[in-house]
Parts: C-alpha cells; structure tokens; sequence
C-alpha cells in the first residue's frame, strides 16, 4: 500500500492563502440547522477529506458551497472571492467543479459524447476536441473505451469518465462526494491512486466527503471529522488516523 499523502505535506509559504475558505457557516433546509459554526480550508495543492458518520451534514458542506442550499450565517471564499449563496453556474465559472456520489453519466451515449456534453456550452468545435484531448492524456483507458457506449464501462470506468468530465474545465479545485460509493475496493483503491497521481502531476487541489475513511486519509494531506453539524476534529490526516478517539468511532479502535 501506498503511504499516506499526509507524509507531504505541500509547503505554505507566508504570502499563502487558502483557495476555499468557509468561515463559521450555519445551512440547511427550512428553519433547521444542519451546519452550526462549520469552519474549513483548503490549500492549493492539498487533497482534503471530511469523514464523519452518516447525517453529520457531510453532503451539506458540499451543497452550501455549490449553493444548492442557502447559508444563513457565516461566508464562502474561494479563490480570493466571496460564493456565499452564488448560483451553482456562477461557482462553476470560478473554477470549482464537482464529481457528485450518484451517477450522473449519459449510459445510452459513449464516452466521447459523454465527454462532449461537459462541453455543451463551448461552441467553438476546436476548444472542445482539445479538451477531451486533454482529458484522454490524462486517463488513457478512456481514450481506448472512446466510441463505447457508456452503460458497458466497469464501475471504476464509469467513475474515471465522471473525474474526467469535471476536469474538462480545467478547474482551480474539484469536490468530490463519496468517490468510492458502490464501487468494489480493489477499484476503491484504484480510484484513490488515481486522484493521488493527479494531484502530484496536474496539482489537482481537492476536497472530499468519504465514508471510507482509512483509504480516504490515507489518500489526503489533512482532514475534518464533522459530527453533528460541528468540526469536532482537524489536522494531518495521519494524525486523524491515529488519534485514539477518531480510531475507535470509525476504525473500531485497531
């Protein structure tokens, strides 16, 4: 097994800020609070996980960023300006994508045309083709299943084409929610490698929910334990990994 990326750090120098900065949010739906005081950064150049037991609010962090769900108190920051409550296109258009948990490819189109559709918008032809070649640079399997349609691909495949769609942009950051829902763990661990091998070669910066929570701190530089709408826990992510309180309530204390 690999070791964990929280052995390296990427180096802060004084003039570093974070490239998303959430500062002591309160969301949710209706008149509840699912988030209460909720604080975390992320640096260029990190991958981060947020762990945290089912109903803890996990998928809330994300949806508050993407504006899916509105921010009563407390702001966003991501690349030096404020998102608090920005449409989810306007987040996008500052360079935040997003790889969501449930499927979200085209099944009955191939991956190519799946590919196009994260281009949709973009009208000038060349743009596009030279995109999805840098996207097929990136995944080479995807280059080779190019004219298969999309329902045949394996579930690490069909995961593979959604990271691929979401970097068609070339985004300054990628959120990624449960990248390893549903997927066999020979592939889990195949698709941790895989966001690893992209942030050392691309500087992929990313912050991530995940339930698996071994594979996801060994696969991040730092993290955040979120329980019941707080940050109760933060730190290297090998320092979460052997923290005695954080090891029995999600590792069963070995």
């Amino acid at each position: 097994m690999a070791q964990p990326l929280a052995q390296t750090v990427p180096t802060r120098t004084a003039e570093s800020a974070p490239i998303l900065k959430i500062e002591d949010i309160y969301a949710g739906y209706g008149e509840e609070d699912i988030l209460r005081g909720v604080s975390m950064e992320v640096y260029p150049g990190e991958i981060v996980c947020v762990i945290g037991p089912n109903g803890a609010g996990k998928s809330t962090v994300f949806k508050a960023v993407y504006g899916f769900v509105n921010v009563r108190q407390g702001r966003i920051l991501f690349d030096g300006q404020e998102i608090t409550n920005a449409k989810p296109q306007v987040v996008i258009q500052r360079g935040l994508a997003m790889v969501p948990q449930l499927p979200s490819i085209f099944p009955q189109m191939t991956v190519y045309e799946n590919l196009e559709m994260g281009l949709f918008l973009e009208r000038d032809s060349r743009k596009v083709k030279a995109r999805i070649e840098y996207v097929f640079e990136l995944f080479p399997r995807l280059r080779e299943r190019a004219n298969v349609m999309a329902e045949s691909l394996s579930g690490g495949e069909r995961r593979m084409l959604e990271i691929g769609r979401a970097l068609l942009i070339e985004p300054k950051m990628l959120l990624m929610d449960e990248p390893s829902a549903g997927l066999a763990p020979l592939v889990v661990r195949t698709i941790f490698e895989l966001v690893r091998e992209l942030n050392t070669k691309i500087g992929l910066t990313v912050l991530m929910i995940e339930q698996n929570v071994r594979q996801g701190l060994e696969a991040s530089h730092r993290g955040y334990v979120l329980e019941l709408g707080r940050i109760t826990y933060q730190g290297k992510a090998q320092e979460l990994l052997n923290n005695p309180d954080v090891r029995r309530t999600f590792l069963g204390g070995r």
